[in-house]
């Protein structure tokens, strides 16, 4: 590949819109809401994490150790589109808060 069409392909990158919002990762009837900034990223972000046996909810990771991969799935609840930074991070918060309630679901971060 030539090099201006490689800059080409990391500027592209890094101008992509990243998705902000809340997710839930779910197991049986156990359910783990978080908020994030890449939505399009945490899923393998938090997978990850528990296939090293390293997540930092040690619920979950207890959950993943006995039922394995198959047994999680994971979802964007909601998208928060605001263009103000501090906004955004008030907003996760926010809404982080309200699904947790919702869904009587525990931290995934």
């Amino acid at each position: 590949m030539e090099n201006a069409r490689k800059k080409d392909l990391v500027r592209e990158y890094k101008e992509q819109k990243q998705s902000v919002g809340i997710f839930a990762v779910r197991c049986g009837e156990q359910v783990w809401v978080g908020p994030s900034k890449n939505l399009a990223k945490q899923q393998n972000s938090v997978w990850f994490q528990l296939k090293m046996n390293g997540h930092m909810n040690k619920v979950m990771q207890a959950a993943w150790n006995a039922n394995g991969e198959g047994a999680f799935s994971f979802e964007v609840l909601e998208e928060i589109a605001d263009d103000n930074p501090q906004m955004i991070s008030l907003l996760l918060k926010e809404r982080d808060g309200h699904w947790r309630e919702a869904l009587a679901a525990g931290k995934a971060l």
